[in-house]
């Protein structure tokens, strides 16, 4: 079938192991019986999308090479990182919702008592090698080991700053669950995740841990991590809905009009990590635009509630625009819209609905100043919500085998 050639053994002898695995067997028999699977391909929401640069390697070459917008591309200082300690993980949410940005796409939610992280990312480098690939423009917030227990990892798509070799294999002699799209869970038990800890999701289907539903959700956008991209293995968003509160993680996506269903069908949400970085002109189908980000968010809110946190961003150089450019498109958007926004460092912990949440531009005082200076942070951008009651601690999981239905 088209899309699933094998590589010859003596090329397969020499891939790195953070290649992974190719689906076979019953998961590629679930592959192909997927409405979203055609032609030996996964198949994106709203049509065909390129997935490579438009152009040629040349004006690629040009535009990332180029002298005058380069030095922007890369903090000139040091990001400040919030030091995340056991103290601040050891309290629970006075509102039943925190969430802790870990940096780029990583996010730990800690939900109706129960512990969500998304896409972690702690290696060095995203990337097969050690060696070479973008490497992070600022330490982790705290060690892995250092984060606790974890319900269940969630992991939007196979690419190298999503789904992280050396994470995996430290959360690999730990018990907890992974939730991942359909084909995923091939890399993750070649580096010693059991089935059983994998709830792997085709769109729309939803697996139960403890008190959470998690729905994998569309996204537009591709996959693949070795010498082929044969859209073997879906990517996708999440939506994740406890007793009291529902959150949405958009994976790495462009924008599309399904948002809209999204949100009525799983939202509103009280807080969206929204993908909003490294976007380009020249793969304008598979990443938002800080524009686009908010019109996904109020896409799926239905409007300008709930808090968005920009996510994909700040971490990897893996784009040509400037290292603060995701932020303060984000910030501006935002503030045009009248949306909420949370603007933490790193590592910081905040509360969706708590009476503040971080706001400041932070990056402001390690990026290169545009022509002119910066832009006057708009009041809209620092909204304030009420304070909301507390809810009751830790809900009760039910310590049954998480069962995977359709979302429907």
């Amino acid at each position: 079938m088209a899309g699933f050639r094998s590589l010859s053994p003596g090329l397969r002898a020499l891939q790195p192991e953070a290649f992974g695995a190719d689906p076979s067997g019953e998961r590629m028999a679930r592959i192909r019986r997927s409405p979203h699977f055609a032609n030996g391909v996964f198949q994106n929401p709203g049509g065909p999308a390129r997935t490579r640069p438009s152009g040629s390697a040349l004006d690629f070459a040009k535009a990332f090479f180029d002298k005058e917008t380069r030095p922007r591309r890369a903090p000139s200082g040091t990001i400040p990182v919030h030091p995340t300690t056991l103290a601040d993980l050891a309290r629970p949410p006075a509102t039943g919702l925190r969430l802790t940005w870990m940096g780029h796409s990583g996010v730990l939610a800690e939900i109706d008592g129960h512990r969500v992280l998304f896409d972690p990312v702690w290696g060095e480098r995203c990337s097969p090698f050690p060696f070479a690939g973008p490497k992070r423009l600022h330490p982790a917030p705290l060690p892995l080991a250092a984060l606790g227990p974890v319900d269940v990892v969630v992991i939007s798509h196979d690419h190298y700053d999503h789904l992280d070799l050396p994470t995996v294999k430290a959360l690999a002699d730990t018990d907890t669950l992974f939730a991942v799209p359909l084909g995923v869970g091939a890399h993750l038990e070649h580096w010693g995740v059991s089935a059983d800890r994998l709830r792997e999701l085709d769109w729309h289907e939803s697996t139960r841990v403890g008190g959470l539903t998690l729905t994998a959700t569309p996204a537009r956008h591709f996959c693949g991590r070795g010498l082929r991209n044969s859209q073997h293995t879906l990517w996708a968003s999440w939506s994740v809905a406890g007793d009291e509160h529902r959150i949405f993680h958009s994976g790495d996506t462009g924008y599309f009009e399904g948002f809209k269903d999204i949100g009525a069908q799983h939202g509103p949400f009280d807080a969206t990590m929204i993908q909003i970085g490294a976007y380009s002109d020249l793969w304008p189908d598979i990443h938002m635009t800080p524009e686009e980000g908010l019109r996904a968010h109020l896409d799926l809110q239905g409007g300008p509630g709930g808090v968005i946190l920009p996510i994909h961003w700040a971490t990897f150089n893996l784009a040509t625009h400037a290292w603060s450019d995701p932020g303060e498109g984000t910030l501006a958007a935002a503030g045009a819209a009248g949306a909420r926004i949370a603007l933490p460092r790193p590592g910081e912990p905040f509360e969706p609905a708590a009476e503040t949440v971080p706001a400041e531009p932070w990056w402001r005082g390690v990026a290169v100043a545009p022509v002119g200076g910066w832009p006057e942070v708009r009041p809209e951008a620092k909204a304030t919500a009420d304070t909301v009651s507390d809810v009751s601690e830790g809900a009760a999981e039910d310590g049954g085998a998480p069962e995977v239905v359709p979302a429907g």
